[in-house]
């Protein structure tokens, strides 16, 4: 252990936090209200289609996407679904299951799910289309069927799998042509998406597709030292580029390796520049509100990599005070802001309110 990390604390304020928040049946309800507003709602919509020829000018989000129109953009309503499912999976009697279902099983009907794939092939210049973000949220989204015994479950997974099957095509067309990995603090970051693709082949038992992908991670990120977290954040992030990394890398390697690596990886100044709360200037503004999902994906970070370290390691405690510290200070501006945050936002806080 080095002796800067062995001499590294969090400031005294962190460890008199608010009391730590609990995904309760009222906070899931009061977070459901997001996705369940939003689903169906075409607009406002940033669509990422490259229109190729005049005949697509007037296509729209829904004709485009029939299954995740809703929610701003294709990868919050995809990871607005994955809400809705995990929720009816771990709180099956919230008094709106119904309701959730109801919209589960007219967004995931079997031809809006083959229109959904059939989109990559469609039309052109679709191979990029939300790489890898929005790929990551299909796969989780699926992991969470394949992992729910559920007659309802079941049929959602069968009819998502054509999509699931070009998202995999493509992903692992990709992989071996990735030279260099995204180490931004948005959409395109690479430890994001290669950690969310091992948790899908774990669960799917893709041992090849795992492998792969372990093997990237290490390519990438196995050398890397002293990162410059210092420097972090961006004006838009909603990832920290260093955490994912970290998060990422505990999926990939071995405790003792992982701790030896997490060890050389921060360094003091590193730290206590990750652990400041991202201040958030203006609520409405589409772009700065994504500093208050940066407290939430902070926080899932914290909780994976200090339940992957060793008692007795330094930041094992520490990264848990800090990751509710996080979610304290995030959940009130997530209910304090506009459709910039509102699309998006309650998926990743209940990812990051999650043990």
């Amino acid at each position: 252990m080095k002796k800067s990390l062995l001499a590294f604390v969090f400031s005294p304020f962190l460890m008199y936090a608010q009391e730590v928040p609990k995904l309760s049946d009222e906070m899931a309800l009061k977070l459901l209200e997001k996705p369940l507003h939003c689903i169906n709602q075409e607009y406002p919509n940033k669509t990422a289609h490259i229109i190729n020829n005049a005949g697509e000018v007037t296509l729209t989000p829904k004709d485009l996407h029939p299954s995740f129109y809703g929610c701003f953009d294709w990868h919050s309503s995809v990871h607005g679904h994955w809400m809705l499912v995990r929720l009816l999976k771990t709180k099956p009697n919230l008094p709106n299951v119904k309701d959730i279902e109801n919209i589960l099983d007219s967004s995931l009907k079997k031809e809006n799910l083959v229109a959904e794939a059939d989109y990559f092939t469609k039309y052109q210049l679709t191979t990029t289309f939300e790489r890898t973000y929005g790929w990551a949220w299909l796969l989780k989204l699926d992991e969470e069927l394949t992992t729910w015994n559920h007659p309802k479950a079941k049929i959602w997974h069968e009819n998502l799998k054509p999509l699931t099957d070009k998202i995999l095509q493509s992903w692992k067309t990709y992989l071996p042509k990735q030279t260099y990995p995204n180490r931004t603090g948005v959409h395109p970051n690479t430890a994001f998406g290669l950690a969310f693709a091992i948790d899908w082949a774990k669960a799917n038992n893709d041992q090849e597709f795992e492998n792969q992908l372990k093997e990237k991670a290490k390519y990438f990120y196995g050398k890397d030292q002293k990162t410059p977290a210092y420097l972090e954040p961006d004006g838009s992030d909603f990832f920290s580029p260093s955490l994912e990394i970290a998060d990422l890398m505990r999926r990939v390697l071995p405790q003792k390796e992982f701790v030896l690596w997490l060890n050389s990886f921060y360094e003091k100044r590193s730290l206590e520049n990750i652990e400041k709360i991202p201040v958030v200037s203006d609520l409405s503004d589409y772009q700065t509100v994504h500093l208050v999902g940066l407290s939430f994906s902070k926080a899932w970070c914290m909780k994976g990599i200090s339940k992957a370290l060793p008692e007795g390691h330094p930041l094992k405690k520490s990264f848990k005070k800090t990751a509710d510290v996080f979610l304290a200070n995030g959940l009130p501006l997530l209910f304090q802001g506009n459709y910039g945050g509102d699309h998006w936002l309650a998926s990743f806080a209940v990812y990051s309110l999650e043990d």
